[in-house]
C-alpha cells in the first residue's frame, strides 16, 4: 500500500470523487451529460463515450488534489487511458489524487429487505490487475432497503469478509452498505447499520478500512465510526440527493467527507465550451469540499 497516497486519505482535507459508474447506470449518467443513447450502438462505443467524459473531468484544471483525496475507477476506465498514461497512474502522478476501483460486479435479488453482492469469482484476479495498475483501494455497494437485522447483518458480513480478502492483497477496501434515502424506515435501518458495522470493527485486529455511508437522518450519528481506530476514514454518498441537500446534510456531519457520483457531475454538460464546463466543475468541486470541511 502507497504510504503517501495513505497519509493523503488520513491527513490532508478533501473528498473522493465517484467516477465508477457501470454498464447499468453509464447510460443514465450519459443522458444527464447530454449524451442520448443513439450516440452508441453497444457497450464496447458505450464504454468510450463514458470514457471521454470521465476523462474531460479529470483532466479539467479544477480537478486536482488540493480538494480531491481520491477518485473510483470503473474497471474499463482503469484498463484505458488518459492523456497517454494509465488511468490510476495519471490521476496519482499528474492530478495527486488517489486512486480506488469498484469492484463488485452488481446486486443479487433482494432478500430480508436487502441486497448482498452477486458472487465475485474472479476477484483475486482483478485485485492483482488492480495492484499492478497502482490502484490504492476498492469500493463495493451493497443496499439496506428497510430496517431488517438479518438483512443489514447480511450486507456488513459479506462486506467485511470480503474487505479481509481485499487487505489481504494489499489494496484499502471502502465498505459500502448503502441505505436507501427512500426508505421507509432509514433511521432504523441506520441503527442497525451502525451496530453491525461496530461488531465487525471489533473483529479487526489492527487492519483499518473505510467507509461508505448514506447521509444519516440523525446528525452526527456515524461519529463513533468516524473516530474509531479501525476506520481510516468515512466518506458519504449522495444516494440521489441533489448536490445541494447533499452538502448541506453533509455539513452537518462531523468528521464525514463526500464521495458524491451525479452529485458531482451535476450541471455539467457535453455541449459546453471548455470555459464553461471547467467552471461548473469549479463550482461543483468547491461546494462539495466546503462541504466536507464542516
Amino acid at each position: 500500500m502507497n504510504q503517501a497516497q495513505l497519509d493523503k486519505i488520513k491527513s490532508e482535507d478533501g473528498f473522493v470523487a465517484a467516477l465508477d459508474q457501470s454498464g447499468g447506470s453509464t447510460p443514465k449518467a450519459l443522458g444527464l451529460y447530454g449524451i442520448g443513447e443513439d450516440a452508441f450502438s453497444n457497450d464496447d462505443e458505450m464504454f468510450a463515450v463514458i470514457h471521454e467524459m470521465r476523462s474531460r473531468i479529470v483532466t479539467s484544471p479544477s480537478f486536482n488534489g488540493d480538494r480531491i483525496l481520491g477518485a473510483i475507477l470503473f474497471e474499463d476506465t482503469m484498463n484505458r487511458e488518459i492523456e497517454g498514461q494509465p488511468s490510476a497512474q495519471y490521476l496519482w502522478n499528474v492530478k495527486r489524487v488517489v486512486p480506488f476501483l469498484k469492484v463488485d460486479k452488481g446486486l443479487d435479488d433482494e432478500a430480508d429487505g436487502a441486497q448482498v453482492l452477486k458472487p465475485m469469482p474472479e476477484l483475486d484476479d482483478l485485485l492483482a490487475r488492480a495492484s499492478a495498475a497502482e490502484v490504492f483501494g476498492t469500493k463495493m455497494r451493497s443496499v439496506i432497503k428497510v430496517a431488517n437485522e438479518a438483512g443489514v447483518n447480511a450486507v456488513v458480513d459479506q462486506q467485511f469478509e470480503i474487505g479481509r480478502q481485499i487487505l489481504a492483497a494489499g489494496l484499502m477496501p471502502i465498505i459500502e452498505p448503502e441505505v436507501d434515502i427512500n426508505s421507509p424506515s432509514k433511521a432504523e435501518a441506520e441503527v442497525l447499520l451502525k451496530a453491525a458495522i461496530l461488531r465487525q470493527l471489533g473483529q479487526m485486529g489492527d487492519d483499518q478500512v473505510m467507509l461508505k455511508l448514506t447521509l444519516p437522518e440523525v446528525d452526527g450519528f456515524y461519529w463513533e465510526l468516524v473516530s474509531h481506530p479501525n476506520v481510516l476514514k468515512v466518506v458519504a454518498l449522495s444516494g440521489g440527493y441533489s448536490r445541494e441537500e447533499s452538502c448541506v446534510r453533509l455539513a452537518r456531519q462531523k468528521g464525514m467527507v463526500a464521495s458524491f457520483s451525479r452529485a458531482l457531475s451535476e450541471g455539467l454538460n457535453a455541449g459546453q465550451s471548455e470555459a464553461e464546463f471547467d467552471a461548473a466543475l469549479d463550482a461543483s468541486i468547491g461546494a462539495i469540499f466546503a462541504a466536507s470541511r464542516s
